[in-house]
């Protein structure tokens, strides 16, 4: 009989080289490493022959770069999602989409089992599973994390070197990190202490505020119907838009958050975040929008961005309510075309100055000069109705 077969979410990092050898010793099977290039900088010919050196018998490179920023950044850019205000979901935007290739080279493979290297208290293991499950409930899991004798990452260094698998963490260097073209995340090591300060050495994308320039420099960000599509004037493809954004961000120290967030596992979890181009692109999406829509709008818009965070964060991204909640913000954004400058200065990201030709700023309502289109004698009226139920109660008060 044929052997099973194993897709492996494979990075070469030091989880995923571990369970490809892991799974070697344990399982009769073939095991397929797949690695998506979502923008990560890494070699990739070296991890394809890292993969066969350590037991696999074919691995995959996919090049998901601009799939991941049209359909999963952008989506994100456009309902102003961040989860818990801060974090700017740039691991759970990819975990979808990588998950559902797996589906996809499963199926081409004729393989009945997906692996990867979530561990069990994270969010990722439902990320990917999520997905899986939505996309093909007859692929089987095995995460190793939740089956396996280890217990740390120093008792994966100690498997590594028994084995001679090469891998570039260390004792002192232990951060876990996940980099793709949004942003680079770090956990473990010493930031698992929330009462540490977070090193000079955990950034990847941006340099520390206090080695940022001490001028502020300004970069202007184009917008069609809520997508960014060009810089200074000049229209650049997605990813290239991206990246350049996260090396003109990255130089003023913009977008590192040092947060602690709620896990849906349950837990709190301390991590630090680099997101120098979604940050600029995100706080000027925001200034563009309150150029453009209503009040109403804008609120409601508000109360989605949160839920659609939540969704996002949560691994449902192949849901009816993320497809529902995307047809509300394309209605919105269909207005959201302009251009905003942003001054980039110590870590900050702040609109200077914003235009658009369905912006409802009007500047004869607004002035406080002499106009002819506001009659002031009007607002009497209407504060009288505006606060008649607050007048009803204080007279009622009165009375009894």
């Amino acid at each position: 009989m044929p052997k099973e077969k194993i897709v492996l979410a494979y990075s070469g990092g030091l989880d995923t080289s571990i369970i490809l050898t892991w799974l070697k010793e344990n399982y009769d099977a073939e095991i397929i490493a797949a690695d998506a290039d979502v923008g990560q900088d890494d070699d990739f010919a070296a991890i394809e022959k890292k993969a066969f050196a350590t037991g696999a018998d074919k691995c995959y490179i996919l090049d998901l770069k601009d799939e991941f920023v049209e359909g999963y950044i952008w989506p994100v850019v456009k309902a102003g999602a961040a989860y818990e205000d801060d974090y700017l979901l740039g691991t759970s935007m990819a975990r979808p989409l990588i998950a559902e290739k797996l589906v996809e080279i499963a199926r081409k493979e004729g393989a009945k089992y997906i692996s990867h290297g979530a561990t069990g208290k994270g969010n990722d293991q439902v990320r990917f599973e999520a997905t899986i499950h939505a996309l093909d409930p007859s692929i089987k899991i095995i995460a190793p994390w939740r089956i396996w004798d280890f217990r740390s990452r120093e008792d994966l260094l100690a498997y590594a070197a028994a084995h001679n698998i090469p891998v570039e963490q260390s004792a002192e260097k232990i951060y876990s990190r996940d980099q793709n073209l949004w942003h680079i995340s770090h956990e473990g090591g010493n930031l698992e202490s929330p009462w540490n300060e977070h090193r000079d050495d955990v950034h990847v994308m941006s340099v520390p505020i206090e080695q940022a320039p001490d001028d502020p420099a300004f970069v202007e960000i184009e917008f069609e119907k809520g997508v960014p599509v060009a810089i200074d004037g000049e229209r650049l493809p997605a990813a290239a838009l991206l990246t350049a954004l996260n090396k003109i961000g990255g130089v003023h120290g913009v977008g590192t958050i040092d947060i602690v967030e709620n896990r849906l596992v349950g837990m709190k979890s301390r991590g630090v975040y680099e997101t120098p181009g979604g940050t600029i692109i995100m706080n000027a999406h925001k200034a563009l929008e309150k150029l453009v829509l209503d009040r109403e709008t804008l609120y409601e818009k508000g109360q989605i961005a949160r839920r659609y965070a939540q969704i996002v964060y949560d691994g449902r991204w192949f849901t009816p309510l993320r497809e529902a909640i995307d047809a509300f913000v394309d209605k919105t954004q269909e207005v959201v075309t302009g251009t905003v400058r942003m001054e980039l200065y110590k870590g900050n990201a702040l609109a200077a100055a914003s235009k658009a030709p369905a912006s409802l700023y009007s500047e004869e309502f607004a002035t406080f000069g002499e106009d002819e289109v506001y009659n002031q004698k009007d607002a009497e009226g209407f504060i009288n109705l505006f606060s008649l139920s607050m007048k009803i109660r204080a007279i009622q008060k009165r009375q009894g």
